[in-house]
């Protein structure tokens, strides 16, 4: 037996008290008499039991209704539900070289992170069993969000991320640290950290790849990122006069110590160039990081409600009847 809504059963309890303190405080009807001795010895009749008694009529047709309503269901077929679900924490950079526009979002022009912000939503929004964190770091690392099922104030805290928030470099290593003890605790079956990055390692006490020595020893594959266009990138800046123009700044990415991180944990290493090549890289690596869970699940139910509610109408039309015919109080 299963109630789809356990909660109205509590008041039952309620209900039953409510019904007898109002009949408690009901005047009873009486006739006056010149002496007592015209009614003594008279017994009380089976009609009157029944008058007095009738209170628990209506509780049983309220109890059986109140069971009716909580929607009581029997349990047909038990049958194994496959869900997927695994850990996954995105490390993203946040330095100044974010700022480039070499991206397009709805046809303009996009920095970086604009762009990157854009696409991580879109992934986010695919996912559905799985706890996601984010970390983000620029000269050091720090948490936006640990590992939740909560999407929504996932991507709120995504909304605020900003370049600027912690002093400039780009401490590769300090990110995936940050990443891993997000995960190293979890029982997860698949942990993975998705990094992206525009520039090289120049900041944080830790080596990329020591780190990425200890996320393989933990069993956390780590999916590298370079973010943007090779060669020289648009940069905002500001003129003598105060106004935006943009420069051409040769950003270096250093591809090679990404492409040994991902190799050190199994996993691969991505380059994206425009917004398209870096949607389809999250697309991808959505595709490849699903783990089969399975979980108990109920195929099917039989209602039950009308077992009790069809009884429960049938005591309280009876209860009717009898109070306007039989049971008729005299005024």
């Amino acid at each position: 037996m299963h109630f789809q809504n356990p909660w109205i059963l509590i008041l039952l309890p309620v209900a039953a008290a409510l019904m007898l303190l109002s009949r408690k405080g009901r005047p009873e009807t009486a006739f006056r008499f010149s002496t007592g001795a015209l009614v003594r010895g008279l017994r009380s009749t089976f009609r009157v039991r029944l008058h007095k008694g009738i209170i628990f009529l209506r509780i049983a047709a309220l109890f059986l209704m109140l069971i009716a309503l909580s929607r009581p269901q029997l349990i047909l077929e038990e049958s194994p539900v496959e869900t997927e679900g695994i850990d996954i924490v995105l490390a993203i950079d946040t330095s100044t070289s974010m700022l480039a526009e070499d991206f397009e979002l709805d046809g303009k022009r996009a920095n970086r992170l604009e762009a990157v912000k854009a696409v991580v939503t879109d992934f986010i929004n695919n996912r559905q069993n799985d706890r996601i964190g984010m970390v983000a770091f620029a000269s050091r690392a720090y948490t936006v969000s640990p590992l939740t099922l909560d999407y929504g104030w996932l991507m709120q805290n995504l909304e605020r991320v900003k370049t600027g928030m912690i002093e400039d470099g780009t401490a590769i290593g300090s990110g995936i640290g940050s990443a891993l003890n997000r995960l190293k605790d979890t029982e997860a079956k698949g942990k993975v950290v998705i990094l992206l990055t525009d520039g090289r390692n120049n900041a944080g006490r830790i080596s990329p790849l020591i780190a990425a020595e200890a996320a393989a020893a933990l069993g956390i594959k780590i999916y590298t990122i370079g973010a943007g266009t090779k060669g020289l990138a648009p940069y905002p800046a500001r003129d003598f006069f105060g106004n935006r123009v943009y420069r051409q700044v040769k950003i270096e990415i250093d591809e090679e110590t990404l492409k040994k991180i991902a190799a050190k944990t199994g996993a691969q290493y991505f380059r994206a160039t425009d917004t398209e090549s870096l949607r389809n890289i999250y697309s991808e690596i959505d595709k490849i990081e699903k783990t089969p869970v399975k979980e108990r699940g109920y195929a099917e139910y039989r209602e039950l409600f009308h077992l009790f509610l069809i009884p429960g109408l049938a005591l309280l039309l009876i209860e009717i009847v009898l109070m306007n015919t039989v049971l008729r109080r005299i005024p």
